[in-house]
């Protein structure tokens, strides 16, 4: 198993490597690394259509996990393209902020960037391998579990997404923080449905056997959400935008897990 895992891990690999280059060719001349978020998401959903395509298990788990990863990433990328690729959009503040830190080095840097989000693709649906080469006939309960918390996650997030692109819609609110829906209760409830997207991937996969490497899914985007390109930077760049507004909106709002409202 572990050798053909180690090919499926190699092609896939490769295929998401030349994806990746084009678009950062792409984003070479568009001047918006914002297509990187959608490479990422379409290189997960390739990756995983090929663990379905090329698996051994049963044929129902295999497509079924296909079915989840393709709808959550078409929802995803199409969101991504059309408010900050498509059009006249800037570039995601992220990005630029980068760009000046790495100075002459931005264009090998955000190569590195490019790929490092490739290989997370490629070890974040490596236990997807173990779920398709799963043979047992009929879904565990574990599965069952992990189909409607991704239902529940997948709804959480397109809400979150369509009432913040509601709010930053309205050029009245340019400046001011969203507290529309979701967002009155957690800063970042698409980061929170996200990761509990990863969790439902997690609790499917637990039923199959290796599926509890599935667990470094959610693991890692905790980290990367936390550490890394997630709350840091997306906080850093609200505070520096909305200034006070976003301040208070810190000291009385859950950071992550939507809650209750605590006092100022």
């Amino acid at each position: 198993m572990f050798e053909s895992l180690f090919l499926f891990l190699g092609w896939a690999w490769l295929g998401v490597f030349v994806f990746l280059t084009g678009l950062w060719l792409l984003q070479r001349v568009t001047r918006n690394a914002a297509i990187l978020d959608v490479g990422w998401t379409c290189g997960l959903a390739a990756v995983t259509l090929y663990a379905a395509q090329s698996g051994s298990g049963w044929w129902v788990r295999r497509w079924l996990l296909a079915g989840m990863v393709g709808v959550w990433a078409l929802r995803l990328a199409l969101y991504l393209l059309f408010t900050r690729v498509l059009g006249n959009h800037p570039e995601d503040p992220r990005y630029t902020d980068l760009k000046k830190k790495w100075g002459k080095n931005a264009g090998f840097m955000m190569f590195l960037t490019f790929h490092f989000q490739g290989l997370s693709d490629v070890l974040l649906a490596a236990p997807f391998f173990f779920i398709c080469a799963n043979g047992s006939v009929g879904l565990s309960l574990n599965e069952w579990l992990g189909v409607v918390l991704w239902v529940i996650a997948l709804t959480g997030e397109t809400l979150a997404d369509l009432q913040l692109h509601g709010f930053k819609s309205n050029p009245a609110h340019r400046g001011k923080t969203c507290r529309a829906g979701l967002w009155n209760y957690s800063r970042h409830p698409n980061y929170f449905f996200e990761w509990l997207i990863w969790c439902a991937y997690a609790l499917f996969a637990l039923s199959s056997p290796w599926g509890f490497t599935a667990v470094f899914g959610p693991a890692l985007m905790f980290y990367f959400l936390f550490k890394v390109t997630g709350i840091p930077l997306t906080e850093a760049q609200a505070v520096k935008t909305k200034g006070q507004d976003y301040l208070e909106y810190q000291k009385t709002t859950s950071v992550f897990v939507p809650w209750f409202h605590r006092k100022a």
